[in-house]
């Protein structure tokens, strides 16, 4: 009798120690349950804001965050075109209205006070033996004045141009430099005893 009841007891005890274990078992695993919801989920929206920081994407999201870069893109190649069309205007400005009343010569603007190209550098490029086209060099806009590069020397136009040439002569007529009299003129090989005062930089 003694050795049932131990017996009975042993299993009771068994029992009840395997009913709380299982009682504590049981919310320890919903509540396991419930975080790995909120994990998987909380794991979606990073997933969701991987491309958005932590908010989800729109389409229209990305064409506004698009516009910018083409816009950029679109100022990286204006530059490169503003300049040439700077240049075509400030030409057309140096046109003259009546060149005949316009032109003057260094001796009337008081003489030629600029660079003096070396006399050995002179006759190996400059003359009326050495022709050459403007608009193969490089050119600039100082001051309202086309610049123009050739031979490594910047020769700008003091005088207008007249306005018989052709509206694009400085892109299309062969011209050179000479030193007459009193200073540095431009000459058209197209318009012979035309002179256009020229100042000479290095």
């Amino acid at each position: 009798m003694m050795k049932i009841a131990a017996m009975f007891g042993t299993s009771m005890l068994a029992l009840a120690l395997t009913t709380t274990a299982a009682a504590k078992v049981r919310p320890d695993h919903d509540e396991g349950h419930g975080h790995g919801s909120q994990e998987q989920h909380g794991n979606e929206q990073h997933g969701n804001g991987q491309h958005g920081n932590g908010r989800q994407d729109h389409p229209m999201e990305h064409g506004r965050a698009a516009a910018p870069q083409h816009a950029n893109e679109h100022q990286a190649r204006g530059p490169a075109h503003a300049p040439q069309a700077r240049q075509r205007d400030v030409w057309q400005r140096q046109r003259a209205q009546s060149w005949q009343h316009e032109h003057q010569t260094w001796g009337q603007r008081g003489g030629y006070h600029g660079y003096r190209i070396p006399e050995d550098r002179f006759r190996a490029s400059f003359g009326r033996g050495h022709w050459f086209r403007i608009a193969r060099g490089p050119i600039v806009v100082v001051d309202g004045h086309p610049r123009f590069q050739y031979s490594g020397f910047w020769f700008t136009l003091v005088d207008p141009w007249p306005e018989t040439w052709s509206r694009t002569w400085y892109d299309s007529d062969d011209v050179y430099v000479d030193y007459v009299n009193d200073g540095y003129y431009l000459f058209d090989r197209q318009h012979p005893g035309v002179s256009i005062a020229v100042n000479v930089s290095f």
